[in-house]
């Protein structure tokens, strides 16, 4: 079941985002793993940007997966991921952890992984 807060905000500017889209854009290769709640505060707040960064960077849908959680932050992959608080996005490539994004870093969720895959080689 997808996360109703994925859904791209269409008010979110790509051209004021423009270095961060390119970044997510040029990293094809990852998956993108997404806890969170749609009655989650932040996860209503955060997540719709996000999705908008994505849709701009023309990320396959097959490259994210979504993780709804109950209000007690149930839910698939929460054990195994170690997931406390929401929303949490975890990039992927081959299975393995190449960023992390958790409830609340100071700054939007795509900034946010874009700076931490900035210094992943994309090519890799």
């Amino acid at each position: 079941m997808p996360l109703e807060t994925m859904e791209p905000n269409p008010v979110w500017s790509a051209d004021a985002h423009e270095e961060t889209v390119e970044i997510l854009r040029g990293f094809d290769d990852v998956t993108y793993k997404v806890w969170g709640g749609d009655w989650c505060g932040d996860c209503r707040s955060l997540l719709p940007d996000f999705g908008a960064a994505l849709d701009a960077a023309d990320v396959s849908e097959n490259h994210i997966e979504h993780y709804p959680l109950d209000q007690d932050k149930q839910g698939e992959g929460v054990a195994e991921y170690g997931i406390e608080y929401i929303p949490t996005v975890v990039v992927e490539r081959d299975g393995e952890e190449i960023a992390r994004f958790v409830e609340d870093e100071g700054e939007p969720i795509a900034v946010y992984l874009a700076r931490q895959l900035e210094s992943v080689d994309a090519s890799v």
